[in-house]
């Protein structure tokens, strides 16, 4: 059974970090109502303009924490944290388009909550799951590429034993392992740097609430963190 961990290299640099980790087994990755999922990305849409009251985009709290954090490993030039993507697209008025069930969830919940939030097909991992920093030699193909760009050497990735899962902590997510129509089993994250953001706790409840609402499967919750380091998936 694979186990997910986080190393003492990426804890140096986040501290104070907190991890939900989700995993849900068994379901449907398989829309039964298209509108039902494109509702829900509208509300959380809706929600997610109170993270984005700033004058300046780069001002809002949310864009200037996740900066700040890149700020402390090495990014590829131009890389942004998941949740200022997202945040970006609703500030420009750009439609946000239902991809599948599961993807469509995690988005809504870091719209809602203003935290990160990705996940990948956990029949597609091979080995355990590391949070950690680069050895920049980690394979990497992204959506759109069929070419690998691995990432930096000290750039924080998730990793497995065939090469990088996600770059610069969760600004772009590798093809192998992402999820599909066809995955069964997944595994999700959810990040947060600080330690005393309620919505972090928040956003895990709610992610395990409507994968359940709509999966009708409970998923198994864990909080990583520098006393518990990792979880077997």
């Amino acid at each position: 059974m694979s186990k997910f961990k986080l190393t003492n290299e990426f804890l140096n640099i986040f501290p104070n970090v907190e991890i939900g980790v989700l995993v849900l087994k068994g379901i449907k990755n398989e829309y039964d109502d298209q509108i039902k999922y494109k509702n829900y990305l509208n509300q959380a849409i809706e929600e997610s303009k109170k993270f984005i009251t700033a004058e300046v985009f780069s001002e809002n709290t949310i864009v200037q924490k996740w900066r700040n954090a890149y700020q402390l490993f090495k990014t590829k030039k131009g890389a942004r944290s998941s949740i200022e993507a997202l945040l970006k697209r609703v500030n420009n008025q750009s439609e946000l388009n239902i991809i599948n069930p599961l993807v469509d969830i995690y988005n809504c919940i870091s719209l809602k909550f203003g935290v990160p939030c990705g996940g990948e097909d956990l029949d597609l991992i091979k080995g355990d799951i590391l949070l950690t920093k680069a050895n920049g030699n980690e394979e990497f193909i992204t959506l759109g590429s069929d070419k690998s760009e691995p990432p930096y050497e000290n750039e924080i990735i998730y990793k497995d034993e065939v090469g990088a899962i996600c770059r610069c902590l969760n600004w772009r997510e590798c093809t192998r392992t992402m999820l599909t129509e066809q995955t069964k089993n997944a595994v999700f994250f959810i990040e947060e740097i600080e330690s005393d953001n309620s919505n972090f706790t928040k956003a895990v409840d709610e992610l395990a609430k409507m994968f359940e609402d709509n999966f009708k499967v409970k998923s198994k919750v864990y909080i990583l963190n520098k006393n518990k380091q990792e979880v077997e998936l």
